[in-house]
């Protein structure tokens, strides 16, 4: 190979060190030290080859700037939600709140076609609002609907592929988890993007801008799970029979007044949504001080449920404490990775194969979200978040887009990565609560039909933006 080939195939670093994570990852190795080894890697292997005198794009001083993208880290406010939400969510799931919820949705929609699947999704719903935590939610929703569904005859596939979809909409309905972190990714890449631009004081985008932007989408698409469910019930009525209603509560063991039962399981997680949401809406709070107001509450509604314990708070807090960590060391490891990719001249790579696209800002988008979608095959939702959009996000955003609306866009993209068959963590979570009668096939054919509903939701967010930004720039 001549000199001038080496020194062209060089230029494409940044590439070679993309593909090597995403191949590190997909053999299993954890996600941070996946990110920070291979950067070492790539890091140790330009600083060899300069002092060896090859033309490598490798500027060695940039990583000089690591202690300071570490102590950023572990200084963020927004970051701080992380560990409060994580508690929240936990702690409402220790307290058993869903159970009563579920059973009361159960016996108000039961005797309708579908009326089961319809209470699985709206009570997903509110456990996404109040959790925001996907595994959480469609485990205990695998046990708790998944054998009543089947035992009133529910076709497996709809059953299951009802809770895969409606667990994952803890990822766009606020406040989430993802778009805390997505929200801190973005917000670095916007302001990355208009300091490029020459813009010297620039805008922010906040993680409660992504919280308002999500609700319009978040909740359309819990209506159009409820009109794809009423439509099977409709044109396959053997798929999703009526439940009868005394049979039902014999069998849930509530023999009295249904009312009593529903107040009592919907009144504390909507009190909690209206303290959470309704304090960053209102502009009374940030994220940050939204999530210490509802970890406060399910703290009180766990006490007042009379489930919370010593050995259950010690539970809770090991768990608080592990996905903590986990994220933050997640963190580390991408700062590390972003560093090394851009000493390589990776954004200018990704600036130039973006300007040589056609169709200019909409093929580059529309490159963005299908590598995301394909991505979401074989990696989850934090390892796309911090390894992909701090590449694109600031070269999209200096094309014009509106950090909001791209975000969304990203959000729901991600979205589908928990229901894409072979990886995605909502099948997994299911089939470990699953009976064996129910088939792995069986889930996969029953979150299709979802995973194309939320790719209708793309489309629509990319043909009309204001489901996104209008709702951020009334509030």
């Amino acid at each position: 190979m001549r000199w001038c080939d080496v020194e062209a195939l060089l230029e494409f670093m940044p590439l070679f060190l993309f593909l090597t994570v995403c191949a590190v990852l997909m053999l299993g190795y954890p996600v941070a030290l996946a990110l920070a080894g291979t950067a070492l890697i790539f890091a140790g292997l330009g600083h060899l080859l300069v002092q060896m005198g090859v033309p490598v794009p490798f500027e060695a001083r940039m990583m000089g700037a690591m202690p300071n993208r570490l102590y950023g880290i572990m200084t963020n406010q927004t970051l701080l939600a992380v560990p409060l939400f994580v508690l929240m969510g936990v702690l409402l799931e220790k307290s058993r709140v869903a159970e009563t919820l579920l059973d009361a949705m159960a016996l108000l929609f039961g005797n309708l076609r579908g009326g089961l699947g319809i209470s699985v999704i709206l009570v997903g719903m509110l456990l996404a609002a109040s959790t925001g935590i996907v595994g959480a939610t469609v485990v205990t929703m695998g046990l708790l609907s998944l054998p009543t569904m089947l035992k009133r005859g529910y076709s497996p596939a709809l059953a299951t592929g009802s809770i895969c979809a409606t667990g994952t909409l803890g990822q766009i309905i606020p406040p989430s988890i993802a778009l805390v972190l997505l929200g801190d990714v973005l917000s670095n890449a916007y302001q990355r993007a208009q300091l490029a631009m020459g813009v010297w004081s620039p805008k922010t985008v906040s993680v409660g801008d992504l919280f308002v932007g999500a609700l319009i989408p978040g909740l359309l698409l819990v209506v159009v799970y409820i009109l794809y469910l009423l439509a099977v019930a409709w044109w396959k009525p053997e798929s999703a029979p009526p439940a009868d209603r005394d049979a039902l509560k014999q069998e849930l063991g509530h023999t009295g007044s249904l009312w009593p039962l529903l107040v009592k399981g919907l009144i504390p997680p909507v009190l909690l949504i209206v303290a959470v949401l309704g304090s960053i809406l209102g502009g009374f709070a940030t994220p940050t001080e939204a999530s210490a107001v509802g970890a406060m509450g399910a703290f009180l509604l766990a006490l007042a449920n009379r489930r919370l314990d010593l050995p259950m708070l010690r539970e809770v807090v090991q768990t608080t404490a592990k996905v903590t960590s986990m994220v933050f060391l997640i963190l580390i490891g991408a700062a590390l990775f972003s560093l090394v990719f851009r000493a390589y001249g990776g954004e200018e790579l990704v600036t130039e194969l973006f300007a040589a696209l056609p169709g200019g800002v909409v093929g580059a988008t529309l490159v963005v979200m299908l590598v995301i979608f394909l991505l979401g095959f074989i990696l989850d939702f934090i390892e796309i978040t911090f390894v992909v959009v701090p590449i694109v996000g600031p070269v999209l955003l200096m094309m014009g887009l509106d950090p909001i609306w791209l975000g969304i866009m990203i959000a729901v993209n991600l979205q589908t990565s928990f229901l894409t068959p072979p990886f995605g963590f909502a099948l997994f979570y299911l089939r470990g609560v699953t009976p064996d009668s129910v088939p792995t096939s069986a889930i996969y054919r029953g979150v299709i039909p979802f995973i194309l509903l939320q790719l209708g939701m793309l489309v629509a967010l990319a043909l009309f933006p204001g489901l996104a930004t209008w709702l951020p720039s009334v509030l």
